[in-house]
């Protein structure tokens, strides 16, 4: 090792430049990679040392003086300010100084599950809503923040990208940059010819379109990041063209076997075992096998296997006894009934679909699966609204093709099939799709349908319409107790009718329609503009059901149009039934009709046989269909069974025959496979309540939420501008003015976007439109860096703003002690040297501590808990300024005296951290060795004397 190394070990104090810095891991032999005392990395700077000027030597930490006192409880703000400042704090998880979430008992599983691996490979496959973001962006933030990686990519469906970036910037500080059709160019300019854009930004969100082409995928196998999550992993799998591209990619970068992946999915099986197996063979190829292996002959691949595969249930979540995580989920099912000119012209159109089928019979096949194709969609929209239905005929009469306006004749038969399942049902398993524009296909009958469109279009509002007007009157009972509702619509036609129609029934509520026709960061900033509105109800269509969190704006859910696929109204809860969510009861609803044949066949055929099974199982076992053909059979038992008009059915005790039959059948199966995989893919082999008191450790050291309020209010005050509480739509937060901050503050806030009244609260969830103030938060930053700061600077003038604030030193008289008692804020220093697969990282532990020493035991110092609350004792009369200095001197004086004692409890703290690192890695099974060195001397922040009223 280096002379440099030797003498300037991470941690070291050092003298250049006029100033006083710490030395961080960076440092080589010709380089020092320095933070100055006081202040963030930051504010890091690199010094070159065989070009410096002046020689760079050795220092100490200043101690306190005379001069740096103040009221005593300014070094309360002082040690606040130390301790949410430090980002390397000692403690078994390097990451978390750096996000800004504290991460739930059971989300701490995937992240030791990560740390027992040499490399990475994880199949996160918890419940929607449960949090599998955090999961995963956790364990890249502590791999990042542990030296074992310096790159990450997130591939992601393109309307997820967003989003992705958005959390990874605001909870984990990872500041990555999308890359997709739009961006790539962009991102590219500037750049050397053989340089990728993947090497050039160290985080990237990429786009799974953009980059699953032989041409693009080729760049990225060799310039990829050696760390690689995969969200909608299921999409991946070798199934379709354009799946089968993104599962060559995804098997060409497991094939590194040095490169960490982490697989999320909340639908693992979509009822394909070929896909479900190529996904675990990107784990590991010899779990591809699984699917061939004997049952005998699977225990030992099974076991390695529930090492990489954690999937979690709500149910699961319970068990941990975590209850109060989630809203409870309350559930109902409400209906209508076809009256009146809605029931007849419903009848006709039902019948008149039956005779497209039927003279269809003896036509081409193309002919013939267009006539089915055009019945379902008539069926489909006629069930959803009148506006629906008017589109879809008038889109028949306009001879348009069933995509739009091409010719019937262009489409070739797997065109046809392939428009029709995405616009009329609701796609595959693993690829649920977002079109909701109304299908149409090209028919003759132009008197007919013109006058089945007239009488459509005099059926709008709630005086005709039976379905608009119960879902009415179910929103009346639900925002009249208090639920902001979304609304979720199959096509646009309704979406924009029922908003239309519900605007003049609300006029207090804000009423938003968001559709397919919104771009995907259009949708995002429709929906957050609603924040502003006290009552609001939002209808949408399934455009929503995937990607955007609604938890913090909604608490109620209710099926307009009922999904053909069990997954998609588990999605579209799943946007507000979610972690975060505020209320402690979400209300889902399904409203249906119930002399409809086609919701009754819907109903009780697939939405109520997959619920019985996700009782039973505690699991949403995925639609067992192939290409929707079993969907296609039931449908199409009710359209050409005579006989099952609206006004001959006014129950849904329909026999559906062979169609019924041949889904319970596949249902079963799909039941009796879920139910095998259940008990092996549970994760209960690593509990969070065995390293819960190691994030307990690290929120003490760190600072949580409690001590983040009360820091904030507390220099708030100080600096003059006091937290004024405030409750706008029934929630309750805090307004800080910020302008009324000291100016360099105030700079530094407006450069991070934050000016004028900021709404703030210190708790999550956080109310609609409100900032949540975390240890990491730039307000927080700025506060504890410009108290730090003023505390640290000893040419500061008594008359500057906030100057008083935060002091060294300080004395009272108290009650509090029987005998004259010195507090010492100390910052401990620890050098960790961390190996891990051969590679061994030198990083920095920092932590702050209070400690007591009696008069009349000074040998025996009191430890950090009893000290804190020796710091917040209030005086208990004043102390003349003259006698407080004489105090603060003999104090000062004896600075030297305790150094061994101080030293003797870095070299104790050292060897607890050191114990803390291993305790968890036996948690987690992991390998890797540690060894803990501490930094001395011991840094003497400030000094509080308290003397016997």
């Amino acid at each position: 090792m280096s002379t440099v190394q030797a003498t300037y070990q991470p941690g070291s104090l050092v003298s250049a430049r006029g100033r006083e810095w710490i030395v961080l891991p960076q440092s080589t032999e010709d380089t020092l990679h320095l933070r100055p005392l006081g202040a963030t990395e930051d504010d890091a700077t690199l010094i070159y040392l065989p070009i410096e000027p002046t020689p760079v030597g050795p220092a100490t930490f200043p101690s306190p003086t005379v001069q740096q006192a103040s009221n005593f409880a300014a070094g309360q703000l002082l040690r606040d300010a130390l301790q949410l400042k430090l980002r390397t704090g000692a403690g078994p998880f390097r990451s978390f100084g750096n996000i800004a979430v504290e991460p739930r008992a059971y989300q701490l599983v995937p992240l030791l599950m990560a740390l027992k691996q040499d490399v990475v490979r994880l199949l996160i496959a918890d419940d929607v809503g449960i949090g599998k973001t955090i999961e995963a962006a956790l364990i890249v933030r502590e791999l990042v923040d542990r030296g074992e990686i310096s790159r990450v990519a997130v591939l992601c469906p393109p309307h997820l990208c967003e989003q992705w970036q958005r959390e990874l910037m605001d909870r984990f500080h990872i500041n990555a940059v999308v890359v997709r059709s739009t961006t790539a160019s962009r991102l590219e300019r500037g750049l050397p010819a053989n340089q990728s854009v993947f090497e050039a930004y160290p985080f990237t969100v990429v786009s799974l379109d953009y980059i699953k082409s032989d041409r693009r995928r080729d760049e990225f196998l060799r310039a990829c990041p050696e760390c690689v999550i995969v969200d909608e992993a299921h999409t991946c799998t070798y199934s379709g063209q354009g799946r089968q591209q993104r599962y060559t990619l995804l098997k060409g970068l497991s094939e590194n076997p040095e490169r960490h992946m982490v697989l999320l999915t909340a639908t693992p099986h979509s009822g394909d075992d070929d896909s479900f197996y190529n996904l675990l063979g990107l784990l590991n190829p010899a779990f591809r096998e699984l699917k061939d292996i004997p049952a005998d002959g699977r225990k030992q691949l099974r076991e390695e296997l529930a090492n990489h595969f954690v999937q979690r249930r709500r149910p699961d979540i319970d068990e941990w006894q975590d209850r109060q995580l989630f809203p409870e989920r309350l559930t109902a099912e409400i209906f209508y009934k076809l009256t009146g000119e809605w029931g007849q012209l419903f009848d006709d159109v039902l019948e008149y679909a039956r005779e497209l089928v039927i003279r269809a019979e003896g036509q081409d096949l193309m002919q013939q699966r267009m006539s089915w194709w055009a019945a379902l969609a008539l069926l489909r929209c006629i069930s959803s609204s009148p506006k629906a239905a008017v589109n879809a005929l008038r889109t028949r009469l306009q001879g348009r093709a069933l995509a739009g306006p091409d010719n019937t004749e262009m489409l070739t038969l797997e065109d046809a099939e392939e428009q029709g399942r995405e616009r009329v049902l609701d796609g595959s398993e693993d690829n649920l799709t977002t079109q909701d524009i109304e299908p149409g296909a090209k028919t003759e009958d132009s008197v007919l349908l013109t006058k089945l469109v007239a009488r459509a279009e005099e059926l709008s509002g709630a005086v005709k319409d039976p379905k608009l007007k119960r879902l009415i009157d179910h929103l009346k009972e639900l925002t009249g107790a208090g639920f902001q509702p979304v609304v979720f619509c199959r096509y646009i036609a309704t979406a924009h009718y029922v908003a239309e129609q519900l605007r003049s029934v609300f006029p207090h509520h804000e009423v938003k329609a968001v559709t397919g026709q919104f771009a995907a960061a259009e949708r995002e900033t429709a929906v957050e503009a609603m924040s502003e509105a006290q009552q609001r109800i939002l209808v949408a269509t399934d455009c929503l059901s995937e990607g955007i969190n609604l938890q913090n704006l909604f608490t109620a859910v209710v099926h307009y149009d009922l999904s053909w696929n069990p997954t998609r109204h588990e999605q579209r809860e799943g946007r507000v039934d979610r972690f975060g969510q505020e209320a402690r009861e979400v209300r889902t609803t399904m409203l249906y009709g119930q002399d409809n044949p086609v919701d009754g066949a819907v109903l009780q055929v697939i939405l109520r046989k997959a619920e019985s099974i996700r009782k039973e199982l505690g699991v949403l076992v995925p639609m067992p269909d192939d290409q929707g053909k079993l969907t296609q059979a039931l449908v199409g038992a009710v359209l050409l069974r005579k006989g099952t008009t609206a006004a001959k059915m006014p129950q849904l005790g329909l026999d559906f025959g062979a169609p019924e039959e041949a889904i319970d059948t596949a249902w079963q199966s799909a039941r009796e496979k879920a139910s095998k995989n259940r008990t092996l893919f549970s994760q209960r082999r690593l509990k969070p309540e065995d390293v819960l008191p190691e994030w307990q450790k690290t929120l003490a050291v760190l600072g949580g939420e409690d001590d983040v309020e009360r820091f904030v209010k507390r220099a708030a005050v100080q600096l003059g501008a006091p937290l004024e509480q405030s409750t706008k739509g029934g929630a309750k937060h805090w307004k800080l003015h910020a302008a009324s901050l000291p100016s360099g503050i105030r700079e530094r806030l407006e450069r991070e976007g934050l000016a004028g009244t900021l709404r703030i609260d210190f708790h999550q969830p956080v109310a609609a439109g409100g900032q949540y103030i975390h240890r990491t938060h730039p307000l927080v930053s700025a506060l504890a860096d410009h108290l730090l700061e003023t505390a640290l600077d000893e040419r500061r003038e008594p008359k500057e703003v906030g100057a008083d604030a935060v002091a060294r030193a300080g004395a009272i008289f108290t009650d509090m002690v029987d005998v004259r008692t010195v507090v010492l804020l100390i910052r401990l220093r620890h050098q960790l040297t961390a190996t891990h697969r051969g590679k061994s990282q030198l990083l920095l532990c920092e932590e702050a501590l209070a400690v007591g020493v009696p008069a009349d035991d000074e040998s025996s110092l009191l430890d950090d808990a009893t000290a804190r609350v020796l710091m917040a004792t209030e005086p208990t009369r004043n102390m003349p300024r003259p006698l407080r200095d004489q105090h603060l001197q003999r104090a000062l004086d004896q600075l030297p005296g305790w150094q061994p004692a101080l030293e003797d409890l870095a070299r104790t703290r050292a060897q607890l951290l050191l114990e803390d690192h291993r305790r968890v890695r036996e948690a987690s099974g992991a390998r890797g060795e540690y060894r803990v060195t501490p930094s001395l001397p011991v840094d003497v922040m400030g000094v509080f004397v308290l003397i016997p009223a």
